[in-house]
């Protein structure tokens, strides 16, 4: 890896700055100061020390975020603020990106990552990666209303998801409901209520796989997976 590569990851300024730091002197690989950007390094074998503090380089980064409503899924938006706003400039400069989306008013659990394999284990179809969503529903949800969730829905446009674990929390006039499903349609979880003739007025997500929201992350808030829960998330079958 080149040296300004490293240092641009671990967010140590643009590249003009980068060659300010580096004509100071203050930049050594193994104890030898190092003057050129294109200097090639490896960071898991070689020591580098910025300003007498040794780097400790990470590849990847995982995030756990309770997205708000009004923030869109994605990292950059003209219009829109993103979840990538929501991070600080030491955990955008790893570039990560949201895996899979929640719809703009939807709240709850997002994982951001730069780790594309990771990613597209956890979206692929044929993973079948469960993902459980708490919603209040204007209507009453009903026990046919289970049966026809666990058969598959035909959605507005004529596709039928496959089958989803329809819980029943409180049923009425407004019902509260989780529901399990294994795809990622567009709007899926909304469509699939109007197929029934209801409305979903409040979704989020409270799981994905193996990970779960945590309660103690309040909306908006964020902090890195830890050791045990990424394991996880990596070996799920």
């Amino acid at each position: 890896m080149r040296l300004d590569k490293l240092l641009s990851n671990m967010g140590y300024g643009s590249r003009k700055e980068m060659k300010k730091l580096l004509k100071s002197g203050t930049v050594l690989i193994d104890g030898v100061p190092a003057k050129e950007g294109k200097a090639q390094v490896d960071p898991f074998k070689q020591v580098v020390v910025v300003n007498g503090e040794k780097i400790e380089y990470r590849e990847f980064i995982y995030i756990l975020m309770n997205k708000p409503q009004g923030v869109i899924s994605a990292t950059e938006d003209r219009e829109h603020k993103t979840v990538i706003d929501l991070l600080p400039v030491e955990y955008q400069v790893f570039e990560p990106f949201p895996v899979g989306r929640l719809d703009k008013d939807t709240e709850g659990l997002l994982l951001l990552t730069n780790d594309g394999q990771l990613s597209h284990q956890l979206l692929s179809p044929k993973k079948h990666v469960p993902k459980t969503y708490f919603a209040r529903i204007d209507g009453e949800v009903t026990e046919h209303d289970q049966e026809a969730f666990k058969m598959g829905i035909i959605l507005d446009d004529g596709y039928e998801t496959k089958p989803g674990d329809l819980v029943i929390l409180s049923s009425g006039s407004t019902s509260e409901i989780e529901l399990t499903i294994t795809e990622g349609k567009f709007h899926q979880v909304k469509r699939m209520f109007q197929a029934v003739g209801k409305e979903v007025t409040y979704l989020q997500r409270i799981s994905m796989g193996t990970l779960t929201l945590d309660p103690v992350l309040k909306i908006g808030e964020y902090r890195e997976l830890i050791e045990d829960e990424l394991v996880k998330l990596q070996n799920r079958e």
